[in-house]
């Protein structure tokens, strides 16, 4: 598998090629994004127990099939059954490998967040102190989650796009995301910035001046949230495939870097 070193500056790209999508297909992108909304609230909030731990079992394929609708999309097709699970059959049992491994992992997170909770109480607010410790509680768990996280980056889609065995598709991704650490802290300080800095000075600037205005542009913020932000980080994944694996989303970036590893034999 060979994958570009990108410029840190398509982090921020990848949220535009999603913008751009979305502008192009706003009906397919929205209904994309809704359709997963549903599929977590199905496990989340209806399931509850049972879905804590089938959804990190499953979330590799389902990362996979919202890929194949995003690239239909990106295509100016319409996504459809056939389309959602392009690649699935074939790649049953690593996708299923790859579950088994997430679900191991989202419970030894689990087990980390535990270790580190902390007795804060929310009805009385948060003391100075209380505010520090979950800060650092909350800046130690994402620390611990962060190789999960590039290690399953690309994961579901190298397996299926490219039939790389689990075990080898988690490496190549780990390798992947460490080698465009840049890109991803450009990608992740632009979402801070754009879904949570941004809405909420406004909304403190709002409540200054009216309540009226606080509930509305409140209102108006989630929407933007779960109708705009939601559907370009859902096709994230796929933009950043294309643009580390696939076809670079900047001319100057085609010619790719040194392979992560050797190509696998072909018996594998």
């Amino acid at each position: 598998m060979i994958a570009r070193q990108l410029p840190a500056r398509h982090g921020l790209l990848w949220l535009v090629a999603g913008w751009t999508m979305l502008r192009r297909q706003p009906r397919q992108m929205i209904l994309l994004a809704l359709g997963y909304y549903l599929i977590l609230l199905v496990f989340v909030k209806w399931l509850q127990i049972i879905g804590t731990f089938v959804l990190p079992l499953i979330l590799p394929a389902l990362t996979a099939m919202l890929s194949n609708g995003a690239r239909a999309i990106d295509r100016g097709q319409s996504p459809s059954p056939e389309v959602f699970k392009e690649g699935l059959p074939a790649a049953r049992l690593d996708l299923l490998r790859l579950g088994g491994i997430h679900l191991l992992g989202t419970m030894a997170l689990l087990l980390v967040s535990i270790a580190l909770g902390s007795e804060v109480r929310f009805d009385d607010g948060l003391t100075p102190g209380e505010t520090q410790e979950l800060l650092g509680d909350l800046a130690l768990l994402l620390l611990a989650a962060t190789p999960l996280l590039m290690a399953f980056w690309f994961a579901p889609l190298l397996v299926v796009w490219n039939g790389v065995p689990a075990v080898k598709a988690l490496f190549f991704s780990f390798v992947a995301c460490w080698r465009n650490g840049r890109a991803f802290a450009v990608y992740g300080i632009a979402i801070l910035v754009v879904g949570i800095l941004l809405p909420g000075v406004l909304l403190v600037v709002a409540g200054m001046i009216s309540h009226t205005l606080l509930g509305a542009l409140a209102f108006l913020a989630r929407l933007a949230l779960v109708l705009v932000l939601g559907p370009i980080l859902i096709v994230s994944v796929y933009v950043s495939w294309q643009d580390v694996f696939g076809a670079s989303l900047l001319p100057a970036a085609q010619e790719p870097l040194p392979p992560v590893t050797e190509t696998p034999p072909a018996n594998e």
